[in-house]
């Protein structure tokens, strides 16, 4: 390659000497604290971009060295040949000293190697040392030390992403599957509306005082309260009958002040007679609304014990007893009933007595005639006075009628109370305490702030005290109700006060003594405070501003304090119903509804709260508001209620309401907020949900500016929430709204939404899919909308290769609802499918080489579909529907099961309508032959002598003759199992569909190869010996499946099998939208609770952060140690069960997961609690005592689920830093991952994908080998591909493939872990080739090295360290690699001539490689070539006296790992389930003697 001269851009400015040292002691602490972090770090800020933009790999100063990588990424040559005669060019270096320790490039003079010039320096492989010093690096570690110390959110740092690295699969959509917590999130909302709203709409006033005749029975003091309705009848000028008739209209001036609408009726001293005819008048007219009637009985004498009320004869000569039975009949129910006369408690407490009476009579009466109707009598309330033995007070400071003044002069008669209870001096008199200014309907004038202030503090005491029903039905039902309960309040504190206990029918508890009646105390004071001022002012005086009451200020900072607390327990704030009357002020309302929007946020519980205590009514007139700056509050407010209530349509068509998100959800609308989009998100939500199932919303909604508007948003890149919501805004338009999809049509939003495929976020990529089913079913199915219809299923079938399940599942139910419509045509392509099973199982069996699932089905399909004599051309071919079909099959064995299950759901509906179409009879005998084929086949096949590769996705390994046949697996049924198992269809042939062979009946012997076709894996380089480019583990024989114990296989969370003996029904349901609702129901505005300061979660991540540094800062000086000394510590060992072919330790965590030659996994606990101190105190004992691992616990054992025939060729921890996810990659290309795969109760699927679809049939394969980056968040795969395919863990889509520019498999992985963008892969013709990610991927290819000849057993680039680049083969040669140069820099031979290298690993951070030879033993080397360990796996089976003999001598090494921090080694070897650990010895005695 071309050496150039790096531009100055490239190196950082000159530093000053201190600066320079500063940044040697950074870097040095950089390495030493966590040299795998930061290989973490993600490497995206903009400076960094262009410089990578500019640099392949960049150049670095070396002494003595003038040549360097080209850091031009367009000058590199795609020719493999090129690119070797550049490197010609090449200098060699010298070979690289090494310091004492690995913790930094620190610089050292050496004076050991006298050839070596004293200013040679120390540094990093690869020329990373100078980006590890560069102060881009240096300042995007600083910013995630203060991430991490500070623990910022996710979300809060989307901005920036350079300030953290992310965890992955753990977002939403991954702990709940896709799936609602609740089958409908918005119809599961709280009783808050009034069903059974009543209104009182007539009141009888009552009154009984024969002014100037006292009643026998009453005694009053002298002198005695006199005032009626603030009137005093003895000093009135006239007629008593005139004084009556003031009292009469004053009283009901009282009662208008409650209520203006009721229609009110004065009677004022009545007889029996006109009683019993306006009462009955009154229910007449009312029909079954409710009425008032109140009773003022000062003139009577009092109520008899039995409840009778006493009123006059028609010449006012007797008083005459009312029945309550009679009063009951006249008046009916539902009524309210006002007492206001001493012994008021007797009516109280026989009122019950006499409705049980009536309702007993109407029983019988409906016995006799069931058809009668009869009036109801139990719907009553009552308020009462006093109780049953007490007399009203008779101050001459207090009105005679003070409980009616309670009840409706609050504010006149709560001045006069605090003016008589006040022990301070006041020049104010009674009368001065009327001229209070204002209305009380004028909230900002000083008399209507009281009356506010009043209700406020009423409401809240109630909502406080009364239980939730109670409230709603005496304050929410009915205004007049609302209003006297509320003054009832009032009126328990005054007439207790005054020897008296007012009663109620529903009784209520005692609320004289809540603490907001000292703020109502405050309130009032401060008040009549001002009024000798106002009142001199309207004399003339001098003007005067009233200084408005602090009360409101004061409870909303009391609210915001409430909220800042988090709600512990999810306890009602007691200011709710405060908050609710501030909204009636514009000058508290904005930050009112900020305050509601913070606790509407805080959940379901919290909307449910706010709707009941009556908010929905504020908010919903609101809707009529211009004001600008309130927009962006009431959207997040109506978003939140439309989450838990979606059944607000018909409140949001009044008025027009729904147009207030139409406005905002234009693009052109202005919000005076930075998150706009984020806003009108919501407001698309608001909208879909006003369209949801609702037809005169999406007729009033349906216009192409709101479908322009949607696909406009679309186009949105930085908002991925309002992406989904416009196309969910179109879907719940569309559905079943024909006229609404031909405006889609014209729009052309389906093929807008078809774009939507390739979305980077899988809820969007959902969403587009949810819109796109609703699309389909216009009613008039002509061959234009056939056209529309089939041109999207053909567009959207790429997403079938999506890596997440829930676009999966969303697909296929837009497949169900395609079936559904087009199913005669399926039908022929499920026949065509039948016939052409058949042909080939009994072309197989005629050529004696049977296999049911040998070759890719599509080429078997393509053969079927050919046009020649024998084979005629097929209906179904090139069709949207025949191609639809081989989908469906493909996805019936998708490795997540719940998209496996939807899938065969519409493949046995298929077929089941296939059996009953005319072509059913010739269907079932196609079923019958094929199941016939598949059973002869399985008694009658070939039993190869050895076996395949077991990493082979094609070649099954068979047991050697003699041992007993595998049992078969249980394969899934369905309905139309009952008849023909599923495996018998032609379900069985697509186990491999898209990656060739079968796994199950391979009878070709390994060298058996078609004339025409060279082998894919055969390399092109011949002349070599056949065995060099194959697994070393091509002989291993097969484990005893005797031995074996199939292990639970993990489910995703909430997955439901379903019933087998059930029809299948298409087309599926969708729940994506009531899952996509609940996000507006869930917590925005606060952390989450990992993130919450002083949860419990946020306690263990602040405990597994701080044993991560831990585990880090005890570990890295041990690797110069390490690097040096024995390693023949043996450390434990544990019985696996089965043979051990991969093993991975987790970083932090105790565990080790073991894979076995089958599909299961299994974890131990590597540490047990007091290990280390064991250790300490026992380092000079007998080891026997310290390793005993017959203590160690086996935490899980599940199974991966592979088919026959594939195995686990690759397992991952990721998110180590925090709770790890378990990744694993099979021979079949499969990649699944699972959370809690410790627990084996707990243990869930997260996500199961197919990472390679077209895996290429070879007898040499290395199946699949994976790399996963953590820092970029991508998993990069390969195998017997021609590609290196990335996955995007954040999109879960695949990003790019990368050309492997080699027809021999891939057989190793590796990645640069700190940038991310190099890639080294090694092959089985033993070449490795260098990608660079950043450039094209035609182009990617930078660099290959043709050193090796034999199958490379792996290669591997240390996270730490000195970031090593170590390559080994299967003849036992490992090399070291610099990136930047042509030849290796080294070469050691890690297992004797003649020996096979069954596997290599690599220590992380320490300079140390193990090296597995076939002759069972683990050569451990330092990265000079030394020698420092020659290990052994030993099994208990030989034990003999003291002394653990090896055992089985002769077999190879399966599996070997190195702890990524700790110096220790794990193998296992062949035919051996044992699994040995070792340690390094001085290490352990480093520690001991600590």
């Amino acid at each position: 390659m071309t050496a150039v001269a790096p531009s100055s851009s490239t190196f950082p400015h000159q530093l000053s000497g201190n600066e320079e040292n500063l940044r040697q002691y950074i870097s040095a602490q950089i390495q030493q604290l966590s040299p795998e972090r930061s290989s973490r770090i993600s490497m995206t800020r903009t400076s960094v971009r262009q410089q990578d933009s500019q640099a392949t790999l960049k150049p670095v100063r070396r002494v003595n060295t003038e040549v360097a990588v080209s850091s031009n990424p367009n000058a590199v040559s795609t020719n493999e040949d090129q690119i070797e005669n550049d490197d010609d060019q090449a200098v060699k270096p010298g070979p690289l000293l090494r310091s004492n320790t690995d913790v930094g490039p620190r610089r050292r003079v050496l004076h050991d190697k006298p050839e070596w010039h004293p200013e040679d320096v120390w540094e990093l492989r690869h020329g990373y040392e100078e980006q590890y010093n560069s102060t881009d690096y240096l300042g995007q570690l600083s910013s995630v030390s203060t991430f991490r110390s500070q623990g910022l959110r996710k979300r809060d740092m989307a901005d920036d992403e350079s300030q953290a690295f992310f965890m992955y699969y753990t977002e939403k959509r991954h702990e709940t599957g896709g799936k609602p917590r609740h089958e409908d999130p918005s119809r599961n909302s709280a009783e808050w509306r009034m069903r059974d709203r009543l209104k009182t709409v007539s009141a009888a006033l009552t009154i009984c005082l024969n002014i100037g005749v006292d009643p026998p029975d009453v005694v009053k003091t002298n002198p005695t309260a006199k005032l009626e309705c603030w009137l005093d009848p003895t000093a009135g000028i006239g007629t008593n009958n005139k004084m009556m008739e003031q009292i009469g209209k004053k009283l009901q001036e009282q009662y208008e002040s409650l209520s203006i609408r009721v229609r009110y009726k004065q009677y004022l001293d009545p007889s029996v007679d006109e009683t019993k005819k306006f009462c009955a008048s009154l229910r007449r007219n009312a029909k079954d609304e409710r009425i008032l009637f109140h009773y003022n009985g000062h003139g009577v004498p009092l109520p008899t014990p039995s409840g009778e009320i006493w009123v006059f004869n028609r010449n006012y000569t007797q008083y005459i007893p009312v029945s309550l039975y009679d009063l009951q009949q006249w008046l009916g129910a539902p009524s309210l009933y006002v007492f206001d006369c001493s012994n008021a408690g007797n009516i109280i407490a026989n009122f019950d007595r006499f409705v049980e009476k009536h309702e007993e009579e109407s029983a019988e009466a409906r016995k006799n005639d069931p058809n009668i109707q009869l009036p109801t009598y139990g719907d009553n309330l009552q308020l009462a006075a006093c109780g049953k033995t007490e007399s009203l007070p008779t101050s001459p400071d207090l009105p005679a009628d003070l409980f009616t003044c309670c009840l409706t002069t609050p504010i006149a008669i709560s001045l006069h109370f605090f003016w008589l209870e006040n022990p301070l001096p006041s020049a104010l008199t009674a009368k001065d305490l009327k001229k209070v200014p204002g209305r009380l309907t004028e909230r900002r004038s000083p008399l209507g702030e009281l009356h506010w202030i009043f209700t406020a503090i009423t409401d809240t005491i109630a909502w406080n005290l009364l239980p939730r029903a109670t409230f709603k039905k005496l304050f929410r039902q009915d205004l007049m109700v609302a209003a006297l309960f509320r003054n009832f309040l009032l009126s328990e504190r005054i007439m207790r006060a005054n020897g008296c206990h007012p009663m109620s029918v529903p009784p209520l508890p005692e609320t004289h003594n809540h603490p907001l009646w000292q703020a109502w105390d405050l309130t009032v004071e401060m008040a009549l405070a001002q009024l000798p001022a106002m009142i001199a002012a309207e004399e003339g005086g001098p003007p005067y501003e009233y200084r408005h009451s602090d009360f409101f200020t004061e409870q909303l900072t009391a609210f915001e304090v409430y909220l800042s607390q988090g709600a512990p327990n999810q306890e009602p704030p007691s200011q709710l119903p405060i908050v609710l009357q501030v909204l009636l002020s514009q000058v508290h309302r904005l930050r009112a509804l900020i305050l509601l929007s913070r606790f509407l946020d805080m959940g379901a519980w919290a909307v449910n709260l706010a709707l009941t205590i009556g908010i929905f009514p504020y908010v919903l007139k609101l809707l009529q508001s211009a004001a600008f700056e309130l927009k962006p509050v009431m959207i997040f407010i109506w978003a939140r209620i439309l989450a838990v209530d979606g059944a607000c349509q018909a409140d949001l068509i009044k008025d027009n309401g729904y147009q207030y998100f139409l406005n905002i959800l234009s693009p052109s609308a202005q919000l005076p907020v930075n998150n706009a989009s984020e806003h009108r998100a919501m407001s698309a939500f608001v909208i879909s949900m006003f369209c949801r199932g609702f037809s005169q919303g999406q007729t009033v909604c349906l216009s192409p500016e709101l479908i322009e508007t949607c696909i406009t948003h679309l186009r949105d890149p930085d908002n991925p929430l309002l992406r989904q919501w416009s196309c969910l805004c179109i879907s719940m338009l569309w559905a079943d709204y024909p006229e609404a999809k031909w405006v889609g049509i014209r729009c052309q939003a389906h093929q807008k939404l078809c774009e939507m495929a390739v979305d980077p976020v899988p809820e969007v990529r959902a969403a587009a899919l949810h819109a796109l089913t609703n699309f389909l079913g216009i009613p008039d199915l002509t061959s234009q909308v056939a056209h529309y219809e089939e041109s999207v299923a053909s567009t959207i079938m790429i997403m079938t290769n999506d890596a997440n399940s829930m676009v999966r599942r969303e697909l296929l139910i837009f497949f169900s609802h395609f079936v559904k419509r087009y199913l005669h045509k399926f039908l022929v392509a499920a026949f065509e499918q039948l016939v052409a099973e058949k042909e080939h199982l009994t072309e197989a069996e005629a050529n004696n080489n049977f296999n049911p699932q040998h070759g890719s089905l599509s080429r078997r399909a393509s053969r079927h579909y050919s046009d020649d004599g024998d084979h005629p051309q097929k209906v179904s071919r090139g069709s949207v529907q025949g191609t639809m079909w081989m989908h469906l099959l493909i996805l019936s064995i998708d490795p997540h099961p719940e998209v496996a299950q939807d899938a065969r759901i519409i493949m046995d509906y298929v077929h089941e309508a296939l059996l009953a179409s005319p072509l059913g009879p010739r269907a079932q005998p196609l079923m019958n032959d094929i199941v016939r084929l598949t059973r002869r086949a399985a008694t009658t096949k070939p039993q190869p002598a050895s076996r395949q590769p077991s990493a082979a996705p094609n070649a099954r390994r068979t047991p050697t003759s003699g041992s007993p046949a595998p049992p078969a697996l249980p394969q899934n049924e369905s309905y139309l199992s009952m008849g023909m198992r599923r495996t018998a269809s032609m379900a069985a042939a697509l186990k491999h569909f898209t990656f060739g062979g079968s796994s199950e009946h391979n009878t070709l012997p390994p060298s058996s190869t078609t004339p025409h076709q060279r082998l894919p894996g055969q390399p092109i380089r011949s002349r070599v010996p056949a065995e060099w480019s194959r697994p070393p583990d091509v002989n291993d024989p097969a484990s005893k499946p005797s031995a074996y114990v199939k292990a639970q296989t993990p489910k995703p969370k909430g997955f439901q099998k379903t019933d087998p003996s059930t029809a299948p029904s298409i087309p599926l349901k969708s729940r994506f939208f009531e899952w996509s609702i609940e996000y507006f129901g869930e917590p925005q505005m606060r952390p989450n609770e990992p993130d919450e300061p002083g949860s419990d979660d946020y306690n263990r991540k602040l405990w597994r952060r701080s044993r991560n540094e831990k585990v880090l800062s005890s570990t890295q000086p041990l690797k110069s140690v390490a690097g040096a000394s024995k390693w023949d510590m043996p450390y434990g060992y544990f019985n696996n069960g089965t043979q051990p072919t991969k093993m991975c330790f987790h970083q932090f965590e105790d565990h080790l997961a073991v894979a076995d030659d089958r599909d299961s996994i299994w974890y131990f606990v590597l540490f047990t609690p007091g290990l280390h101190e064991k250790l300490r105190r026992g380092i000079n004992v007998s080891v026997h005592s310290i390793w005993d691992w017959s203590k160690s616990t086996r935490l899980n054992r599940f199974s991966n689920g592979n088919p026959p025939g594939s195995r686990i060729n690759e397992a991952r921890f990721i998110n180590e830093d925090d709770q790890a996810l378990l990744l694993t990659g099979s021979s079949d290309g499969i990649i699944k991952i699972f959370r809690n795969y410790e627990s084996e109760k707990s243990i869930e699927l997260v996500s199961a994908f197919r990472a390679l679809t077209d895996l290429v049939p070879s007898t040499k394969n290395a199946g699949l080998v994976l790399d996963w980056q953590q820092g970029q968040g991508k998993l990069l795969v390969a195998g017997d591909v021609k590609v290196i395919r990335v996955w995007n863990a954040a999109t879960e889509i695949c990003t790019s493939d990368i050309p492997a520019r080699s027809s021999s498999p891939l057989t190793s992985l590796t990645t640069d872990a700190v940038a991310g963008h190099i890639v080294i892969a090694g092959y089985g013709d033993g070449a490795v080739r260098v990608f660079d990610q950043r450039l094209k991927p035609a182009l990617a290819m930078v660099k290959v090295w043709r050193k090796h000849n034999q199958w490379i057993t792996n290669v591997h680039m240390q996270r730490g360290g000195l970031r090593e680049l170590v390559s080994g083969c299967r003849d036992g040669e490992v090399k070291l690699w610099d990136l930047r140069w042509k030849e290796e820099i080294k070469t050691i031979r890690a297992v004797e001539q003649g020996g096979v290298m069954r596997g290599l690993s690599v220590h992380e951070h320490a300079p140390i490689f193990a090296a597995g030879s076939s002759n069972h033993t683990l050569n451990v080397h330092n990265m000079t070539g030394t020698p420092l360990s020659t290990l052994e796996p030993t099994s208990p089976t030989s034990y003999s006296g003291a002394h653990l003999l090896p055992g089985h001598r002769n077999k190879p090494i399966a599996s070997a790992a190195f702890h990524p921090h700790r110096m220790l080694v794990a193998a296992g070897a062949v035919e051996s389930s044992w699994v040995n650990l070792w340690a390094c010895r001085d290490v352990v005695e480093q520690e001991g003697s600590v």
